[in-house]
């Protein structure tokens, strides 16, 4: 193996920087994001992460890959919060309370992100793709855990249910009882598990 060169050294350093500068540009972003600042200028952005506005585009083609970048940092650091941990033959009550617990952790740790993906996804195709997959996921997440329930319906009714559970628990549904209709979490949280159940319990499982 070739000795390290001088070059070589300067080439890492340039790169560890670059690195540091871009996660620091994200870590910004993500700061205000969390601040309730959804869409703040390069300016904003600049400042808070100690550089210039003319520097932010030196590690991103532009404002939406920076958007981007950050969505899918915040995504990254809330993945282990998807998992249910409960079994589906649970009963019905422990099924319900675990997958609420697990959605309403998951909604309060990507808050404001989740809210900018909503916003940008129409003008973005990967977003809207990344979107349109944690979606997918979510609602076969719900079919497997109460597999029981919708297999006592026919196909139709299935659907119906599945649809009508997937709904209250998602993002959209938690974000309306948590800022438009002023709940707290303990409150949200309480009513996505009494209309779930509400749902399921007119199900009956032989």
């Amino acid at each position: 193996m070739a000795p390290m060169t001088q070059l070589d050294d300067d080439l890492d350093g340039r790169h560890l920087r670059r690195e540091r500068n871009r996660e620091a540009v994200v870590d910004a972003l993500l700061e205000l994001y969390g601040e309730g600042n959804l869409e703040p200028s390069a300016n904003e952005i600049a400042e808070r992460a100690g550089s210039s506005p003319r520097s932010l585009f030196r590690y991103f083609d532009d404002v939406d890959d920076l958007c981007s970048e950050a969505i899918r940092r915040q995504e990254n650091r809330v993945r282990h919060l998807v998992d249910v941990a409960v079994s589906p033959t649970a009963s019905l009550a422990d099924r319900i309370a675990a997958l609420i617990d697990s959605r309403v952790a998951l909604f309060e740790a990507i808050d404001s992100v989740g809210q900018v993906a909503r916003i940008r996804a129409p003008f973005q195709p990967l977003i809207a793709a990344e979107l349109a997959q944690s979606r997918t996921f979510l609602r076969n997440q719900v079919k497997k855990l109460f597999a029981a329930e919708l297999g006592e319906l026919d196909a139709a009714g299935a659907t119906a249910l599945l649809s009508a559970v997937d709904v209250l628990c998602s993002f959209e549904a938690y974000r309306l009882m948590r800022d438009a209709q002023g709940h707290s979490r303990t409150r949200a949280t309480a009513v996505m598990q009494q209309s779930v159940a509400a749902l399921l319990g007119h199900v009956s499982v032989h």
